[in-house]
């Protein structure tokens, strides 16, 4: 979900920035009553891959660490609106490689079960949603992530955490669209372990972030379950 921001530094002239241009062509100012429940399953199946963020247990590094860069403004008491308002000018008006709301929560389609993956009935709905649970999560408490591979052990589970916001992999239910479909691939093993230890493109290095014993795991759980 983007840069998302440069907030811990300046977040008072973005904020006023983005609060402004909210109301301006983006879908309105939102008025904090999008489904926080909602949001945060949106933002662990959707987000979590690329940010992380204490409240929902995600690690992902592509994006900023959304606690440390709110945490400093709650403690100067920015209120919960204005940053809801704030992500969600983000979300509506991306730079890569967050995707754009449309390809993030495509449009479930009427009368028929061929349906894009992770697809909403309505998309703004959707982006309060997470914007609500992001400004009622994000920093509270000075709240900071865990390392990233915390304890797990099984691919399936580190995969679940660190992966499944940017990859689609049916075996472990991910709908990921900002890396390459798992499910169209079948990359051997040395392939997969490669590009976990060094990253590539948007992908971070998880080199250092998992244990040897982790990056084993989840390599050998792509290996065996992409391309099925």
């Amino acid at each position: 979900m983007r840069r998302l921001l440069g907030l811990g530094t300046g977040l008072a002239a973005a904020a006023v920035a983005a609060v402004a241009l909210a109301g301006c062509g983006t879908g309105g100012v939102a008025n904090g009553h999008g489904d926080v429940q909602n949001g945060g399953k949106l933002f662990q199946s959707k987000c979590g891959g690329c940010h992380a963020l204490a409240a929902a247990g995600t690690q992902g590094t592509i994006g900023p660490n959304l606690d440390g860069a709110f945490a400093a403004d709650r403690q100067q008491g920015f209120k919960q609106d204005t940053i809801l308002n704030v992500v969600l000018d983000q979300m509506r008006l991306p730079s890569p490689p967050m995707p754009p709301p449309e390809e993030l929560f495509p449009i479930c389609k009427k009368g028929t079960t061929n349906q894009p993956q992770g697809c909403v009935t309505d998309r703004n709905g959707a982006l309060e949603d997470v914007a609500s649970y992001v400004a009622s999560t994000a920093g509270v408490n000075g709240a900071e992530p865990k390392p990233a591979g915390g304890k797990a052990t099984d691919g399936k589970t580190i995969f679940s955490t660190n992966c499944s916001s940017c990859h689609t992999l049916a075996a472990a239910g991910a709908s990921g669209t900002i890396g390459p479909n798992l499910d169209q691939l079948k990359p051997p093993l040395s392939v997969v372990k490669r590009q976990v230890i060094n990253g590539g493109g948007v992908m971070p290095a998880f080199k250092g972030k998992l244990t040897p014993q982790q990056i084993d795991a989840v390599s050998k759980y792509v290996a065996d379950n992409a391309g099925k």
